[in-house]
């Protein structure tokens, strides 16, 4: 997949994040953080707990604010970049309305936006169409497994075809098997929307196998020590996995964040 050389979708130049500044309860989150992101790319921030991977992917969604620093998203300030629907967002968990039916689930974001009411249909069946969930549509979510529940919330974060998807450990909680399997949904669903995605993850395996770039960060106070290039050919099957490059740069970036954890 290429990537297009414009003006950064995401442009982060030392940026900071203090949580209660001044006070005993002072905490250094993020610390000096620069990063450009192209247009098209998949950009896995990876580190260990606590090292404010979220603190960053919530300052690109305009949820908190920098301390310091300067963060613009499609070279507008994030509080205006949320206003216009740059992005959308998938958390850990679904968080869908269980009252509500899948499709009614998707549709939510375009009620808000005030999409008339044929437009929020035709939107949300051809968003599950695209995480092949067609046969889904008027199921609840409790009558659907962990997976394809998170392909419903991705479903309702592409469904106003937002430019950025910021994604927060989006599988942590599913079995080893469904990972692999809504990794595989992921890149299908990026190739073909060719949407920038930034995925946080404490995972090195599925930051490898999905990006083409991975961001290594230290432990508190967040810094980015490295950026390292995957330059594993697209698209990406499950025999990736098995090749020598692949196990190469697992180990490059596993010695990295060992080198981080040190500093």
């Amino acid at each position: 997949m290429s990537i297009k050389a414009a003006q950064p979708v995401i442009l982060a130049q030392n940026v900071s994040k203090i949580y209660n500044p001044n006070t005993e309860e002072q905490v250094i989150a993020l610390e000096n953080i620069d990063l450009q992101v192209q247009a098209g790319e998949f950009i896995s921030l990876i580190g260990p707990s606590g090292c404010g991977k979220s603190t960053l992917l919530r300052l690109i969604a305009n949820l908190i604010t920098p301390t310091s620093g300067a963060l613009r998203i499609n070279n507008k300030d994030p509080h205006q970049a949320r206003l216009d629907r740059d992005y959308g967002m998938v958390f850990q968990s679904a968080t869908l309305l269980e009252w509500r039916t899948v499709q009614k689930n998707v549709e939510l974001p375009l009620e808000i936006m005030r999409y008339p009411a044929s437009e929020r249909r035709a939107r949300a069946q051809a968003a599950l169409n695209l995480v092949e969930l067609s046969q889904f549509y008027n199921h609840y979510p409790w009558q659907l497994s962990g997976g394809m529940q998170q392909r419903v919330a991705i479903a309702r974060a592409l469904v106003f075809e937002p430019s950025l998807l910021l994604m927060d450990e989006p599988f942590g909680a599913l079995d080893e098997f469904t990972r692999e399997r809504m990794n595989m949904e992921l890149l299908r669903i990026w190739q073909e929307t060719q949407t920038t995605i930034i995925f946080v993850t404490h995972s090195i395996p599925e930051a490898i196998f999905l990006s083409s770039r991975v961001v290594v960060m230290s432990p508190r106070p967040g810094r980015i020590t490295s950026i390292v290039d995957i330059d594993l050919p697209y698209p990406r099957v499950f025999e990736t996995r098995e090749e020598p490059r692949y196990f190469e740069k697992l180990t490059a970036v596993r010695e990295l964040l060992r080198d981080a954890h040190e500093v």
